[in-house]
């Protein structure tokens, strides 16, 4: 938008109604960035929470199968250390899971944490460059605006000083005392 905005003696001129749009965007962009990171945790969170309920069935499931087996007398022992081998399993996969859905979690809210303060501090810049631009062109304007009064209240003078009459001259100028000015009447 301001590279091809119109340049005049080395300024760039902007379309304030334009800015203010592209602003209004931005800031209202800013709330969909924290609804994504609020969703994406939320989504690694449910799959947190799917996994918790897999490993539970898991569990259960072999707690189930573990009580089957010690019905039978030669098999209860062995039974019982699989299943055993099969909770620490399950645990520790749990454990993992978790960890790596913190750590993804982790990463992804820093991750969108910077990209909000990038996008805040390039609008800091942005406004403040568009107010720079706008308090040149002001004072720029205004200086103008000054020479021209500056040169119209000179031209007022002028014109008031050539509407004075003229002092009266004591000398006679001829005929019936009239002034060279006022001769011909």
């Amino acid at each position: 938008m301001i590279l091809d905005s119109p340049r005049f003696f080395g300024r760039t001129f902007l379309d304030e109604e334009h800015i203010i749009e592209q602003l209004d965007q931005i800031r209202l962009s800013l709330p969909d960035a924290f609804h994504e990171a609020d969703s994406i945790v939320r989504h690694k969170e449910e799959v947190f929470l799917q996994a918790e309920q897999y490993a539970q069935e898991i569990i259960d499931t072999a707690d189930r199968r573990s009580n089957q087996l010690m019905n039978e007398s030669t098999i209860v022992r062995q039974s019982e250390m699989q299943a055993q081998q099969i909770r620490q399993r399950v645990q520790q996969e749990c454990e993992s899971i978790r960890e790596q859905t913190i750590a993804e979690i982790d990463r992804m809210r820093q991750q969108a944490q910077q990209e909000l303060e990038e996008m805040q501090r390039m609008a800091i810049a942005e406004c403040e460059a568009i107010q720079a631009g706008a308090d040149d062109y002001a004072d720029r304007t205004l200086h103008d605006m000054e020479s021209q009064l500056g040169e119209m209240l000179r031209i007022v003078r002028n014109g008031r000083q050539q509407l004075q009459p003229e002092p009266p001259v004591r000398a006679s100028f001829g005929q019936g005392g009239m002034r060279p000015s006022q001769r011909g009447k």
